[in-house]
C-alpha cells in the first residue's frame, strides 16, 4: 500500500512542488528553455539533470500567532499522517538518499557486516536468582529477537522458555517485548507487546506451567504489569491519546478489561504516573512525577483492594523516591535545598515529610544518583567529577564506608538487579571507552570481586590498541566541561584526525563513556570519538543540569561549541574532519549547533531530532508535551515564547551555508513526531545557499528507537557512518 502511495502520489507531489518552485519540471520544458542555449550551458543542463535532485515539498503558508508575534510555516501540513501526499514525500526523500548514497552501498554493506560480525551470535546474559528461579535472556545464531527464559533451583535445572520473541515477532515488520514480570507463586507471566513502534503496548499472559497464553489483553498501556501477592491481581499504567501516562488500573485475571478499577488518575496534565512494587514485595508503589515534584501513594500488596495511601502530598520543587526496608520507607529526596539529593527513612506508619530522618546528608560535591538496600549493607550510586561511584556502608558499623575500585581514568558503572535482601553480594555491571561491558558480583564483606561476563567481541578486537582519556575545555564562561575521549594508540595530535563529537545534554540524562564494539568501525579507521559532557546532563551534579535548562538551555548548545573549538585548538581535529551527532533532545542540539556555528562541522547526523520547539511545546495534542514544560519553558508564556524562539532550530533557519546533513526519523515516533525533521529539512532546502549534502531519511515501519530485532538496526547505523567516512574521503 505504501509502495503504491509512493508510486502514484509522488510525481504529483514533485510537479507541484518544482513549479511552485518555478524550476525546470519535465523533458519538454527542458528542451525548450535549452533550444537558444549555448554548448557549454547545454552541457552543464545534462550533467543536472543526470544527478539526482532533491525533493522539493510544497509549500502551503500557515500562520501560527501567539503574544502578538505571527509567524509562518510553510510546512505545517506535513504533519498530516494519512495524507498521501505527505507518504509520497517522505519516500521521494528516502528515494533521493539511497540516489546520492548509491556510491557507499558496498561500503555500508561492509559496515554492516563488519559491525554484526563483532557480536557473538549465541549469547546469554548473566542469570539472577529471584524465588527460587534463575532467569535470564538468550539468543540464538542468526535470530533478530532474544527468548527470555528461567531454570528452577539450578543452572543444571531443565530451561523453561517464557518467551521467545522470534516466534512473537513472525509477519511482523516490528516487534518490541517489555516488562516481563512473573507472579509470586512463580505460575503465572505478564508481559507487553508493542507491534507498532509508538510504545503502545498490549500486556499478554502466560501460564508457565502449561505453556498457554491466556485469553486476557489488556491494550494502550506502558507495557508493564505489577502483581498482587494472591497472584490473581494486577495493576497497570494506562496512556491518553497524546500517549502521557494518566492512569493506573486493576485488573483480575479471567475477567474483562471493561470490568477493570480505575485506581488512580493523574489529572494533571504536567505529570505522568506509574506504579511499582517493593523490592520487599510488601507493597504496591504508585507514582506520579513532573520534573520538578513527585508524590506516592501505597497499598498492601496483600491486600490489593484496599485504598492507597498517600505518602507525601505534591510540592512544586520537592522531588522525592520511595523504596521499602523493614518498617521504614527510605526516601531519596532534595527536601531542604538538598540539590545533589539525600536518602532519609520514615516509619511506614508516618510517612509525611516532618517524620523524614537523616540517613545519608546531602553534600555539595556529590551527587546521590541511587541506592540499593540489603540486611546487612547499604549501598549509595554517587556521581562525583562527572564519574559513577559505589560506596559500601555496614549499617551496624558506622566505620565501614568504602568505595569500590575500578581504576581506569574514564569509565561507567552502576547497580546491576539484586533482588536479595539476604545477600551479602552486590551485582553491579562496569563498562568504559576501551573495556566491554562487564558483569561483576563483589562480596561486600570479603571486598572480594568476580567478574562474571566480560561482552564478547568476536574478531581480532584488542583493548590495549585504543586509548581513553578525560580531558577539560573550558566554556566562554569559565566552566570546565568534560570530555570523554577514545582512540587508537599512536593518534597524532597533528589537527588531520576525523573526529565524531557526540552530545545529548538534556532531562539531566548523563551521557556516561562505555564502551560499543559498533564504534570499532570507525576508530579503526582513524576517527577519534569524542563524548561532550554538556550543561542540561547531569554529570557533574544536579546544578549541572539547572545550568542546561529552561531559560539557561543555550549553555547546552555554547558548551557544544566550546568543546568543539577546543578539539581544534588541541589538534584533534579541523572543521574539515570534524562531524557531530546527537538524536532526540540531542538532535535538537545539532539543529541549533548548526544555526550558530554551521562553519565548525563538515557533517552533521541529527536523529530523531526535536527542533520545532515553539510548535510543539505550544500544541498540548502532541505526545510528552505538558510534562516538559519544567524542562524547556511554557510557551504560552512570553518570556519562555521569546526565549524558545531565540534557538528552536526550525524557526533560526537562514538563508546561508551549512554543513553536509544526514537527518533520520521514524514514521511511528512517538518521542519526537517525524513531521519535524520532516519540515525542518523543508525548510533547509528551501533556504540552505551551499551544495552540502542534506538528506532525509525515514523507517517507515518505526518510531524513536529505530528498526526491531538485533541486527537490523545495524543497517541504520551502517548509513551513517557510511555518511561520515563519504564526506571524509575514506572509501573502504
Amino acid at each position: 500500500m505504501k509502495k503504491a502511495q509512493h508510486n502514484t502520489a509522488a510525481p504529483a507531489l514533485l510537479l507541484s512542488a518544482c513549479l511552485l518552485a518555478g524550476t525546470a519540471c519535465s523533458t519538454t520544458q527542458q528542451s525548450t528553455a535549452t533550444e537558444t542555449a549555448t554548448t557549454e550551458q547545454t552541457a552543464e543542463s545534462t550533467v543536472t539533470a543526470n544527478q539526482p535532485q532533491p525533493p522539493v515539498a510544497a509549500q502551503k503558508p500557515k500562520e501560527l500567532t501567539a503574544h502578538g508575534h505571527t509567524r509562518i510555516d510553510n510546512y505545517y501540513w506535513l504533519n498530516e499522517r494519512e495524507n498521501p501526499e505527505v507518504i509520497a514525500y517522505l519516500n521521494a526523500e528516502n528515494d533521493y538518499t539511497k540516489q546520492v548514497m548509491a556510491d557507499t552501498e558496498e561500503l555500508q554493506e561492509k559496515l554492516f557486516n563488519e559491525i554484526v560480525g563483532r557480536i557473538k551470535q549465541t549469547d546469554e546474559s548473566v542469570p539472577y536468582k529471584k524465588n527460587s528461579y534463575f532467569y535470564y535472556t538468550r539468543f540464538e545464531a542468526g535470530k533478530e529477537y532474544p527468548i527470555y527464559a528461567r531454570k528452577k533451583g539450578t543452572l543444571d535445572a531443565k530451561e523453561e522458555i517464557m518467551v521467545n520473541a522470534n516466534e512473537r515477532a513472525e509477519g511482523k515488520s516490528y516487534y518490541a517485548a517489555a516488562g516481563m514480570n512473573v507472579s509470586p507463586d512463580n505460575r503465572l507471566l505478564a508481559f507487553g507487546e508493542d507491534t507498532v513502534s509508538r510504545r503502545q503496548y498490549t500486556i499478554r499472559f502466560k501460564n508457565l506451567q502449561t505453556g498457554e497464553i491466556l485469553p486476557d489483553r489488556i491494550p494502550n498501556t506502558t507495557g508493564g504489569a505489577v502483581w498482587a501477592n494472591d497472584n490473581k491481581t494486577v495493576f497497570y499504567t494506562m496512556k491518553d491519546p497524546a500517549l502521557r501516562s494518566f492512569k493506573i488500573f486493576r485488573h483480575t485475571l479471567g475477567t474483562p478489561t471493561s470490568q477493570d478499577k480505575e485506581v488512580y488518575h493523574e489529572a494533571d496534565e504536567t505529570f505522568s504516573t506509574f506504579v511499582y512494587k517493593t523490592k520487599s514485595e510488601k507493597y504496591i508503589i504508585i507514582g506520579s512525577g513532573s520534573t520538578l515534584s513527585q508524590e506516592y501513594r501505597f497499598v498492601d500488596a496483600a491486600n490489593p483492594t484496599a485504598s492507597f495511601r498517600i505518602i507525601q502530598p505534591r510540592e512544586r520543587g520537592l522531588e522525592y523516591s520511595v523504596d521499602h526496608f523493614g518498617d521504614s520507607f527510605y526516601i531519596r529526596t532534595n527536601k531542604d535545598g538538598a540539590t545533589n539529593f539525600k536518602l532519609m527513612k520514615t516509619p511506614v506508619g508516618k510517612t509525611t515529610k516532618q517524620n523524614w530522618t537523616e540517613v545519608i546528608p546531602h553534600r555539595a560535591d556529590t551527587y546521590l544518583e541511587g541506592t540499593e538496600i540489603f540486611k546487612d549493607y547499604l549501598v549509595l550510586q554517587e556521581r562525583k567529577n562527572g564519574l559513577t561511584q559505589l560506596r559500601i556502608k555496614k549499617w551496624n558499623d558506622p566505620k565501614t564506608d568504602y568505595y569500590v575500585d575500578f581504576g581506569e581514568e574514564a569509565y561507567t558503572a552502576g547497580i546491576s538487579i539484586n533482588p536479595d535482601f539476604d545477600s551479602k553480594v552486590l551485582r553491579y555491571g562496569y563498562s568504559s571507552l576501551t573495556t566491554p561491558s562487564s558483569t561483576f558480583d563483589y562480596n561486600m564483606e570479603t571486598k572480594q570481586k568476580t567478574l562474571l561476563k566480560e561482552q564478547e567481541v568476536v574478531g581480532d578486537f584488542d583493548k590495549n590498541n585504543y586509548e581513553a582519556k578525560r580531558i577539560y575545555a573550558t566554556a566562554k564562561d569559565g566552566t570546565k566541561i568534560p570530555v570523554s575521549l577514545v582512540y587508537r594508540k599512536g593518534l597524532q595530535l597533528d589537527g588531520n584526525n576525523p573526529t565524531l563529537q557526540y552530545a545529548y545534554g538534556s532531562y539531566g540524562i548523563s551521557m556516561n563513556p562505555g564502551f560499543s564494539s559498533v564504534r570499532l568501525s570507525l576508530l579503526d579507521r582513524g576517527f577519534v570519538y569524542a563524548i561532550a559532557h554538556i550543561r542540561g546532563g547531569q554529570e557533574m551534579g544536579r546544578q549541572w543540569y539547572e545550568d542546561g535548562k529552561l531559560m539557561k538551555k543555550k549553555n547546552t548548545f555554547t558548551d557544544f561549541i566550546d568543546v568543539s573549538e577546543y578539539l581544534i585548538e588541541q589538534g584533534y581535529t579541523n572543521p574539515d574532519k570534524l562531524f557531530a551527532q546527537g538524536g532526540s533532545a540531542g538532535g535538537l542540539l545539532m539543529g541549533a549547533v548548526v544555526n550558530m556555528r554551521p562553519d565548525l562541522y563538515k557533517g552533521v547526523h541529527a536523529a530523531v531530532p526535536f527542533v520545532d520547539v515553539v510548535t510543539t511545546m505550544l500544541d498540548t495534542s502532541i505526545p510528552l508535551t505538558t510534562g516538559e514544560f519544567d524542562e524547556w519553558g511554557n510557551p504560552a508564556n512570553k518570556d519562555a515564547y521569546d526565549y524558545m524562539l531565540s534557538y528552536s532550530p526550525y524557526d533560526n533557519v537562514e538563508a546561508k551555508e551549512y554543513p553536509n546533513m544526514l537527518v533520520t526519523t521514524g514514521l511511528h515516533d512517538s518521542q519526537v513526531q517525524y513531521f519535524e525533521p520532516a519540515k525542518w529539512v523543508a525548510k533547509l532546502r528551501e533556504m540552505k545557499t551551499d551544495d552540502n549534502l542534506l538528506l532525509l531519511q525515514t523507517n517507515m515501519e518505526a518510531g524513536h528507537g529505530g528498526a526491531s530485532g538485533r541486527f537490523q538496526p545495524y543497517r541504520e547505523t551502517a548509513l551513517q557512518y557510511a555518511f561520515f567516512l563519504k564526506l571524509a574521503g575514506i572509501e573502504e
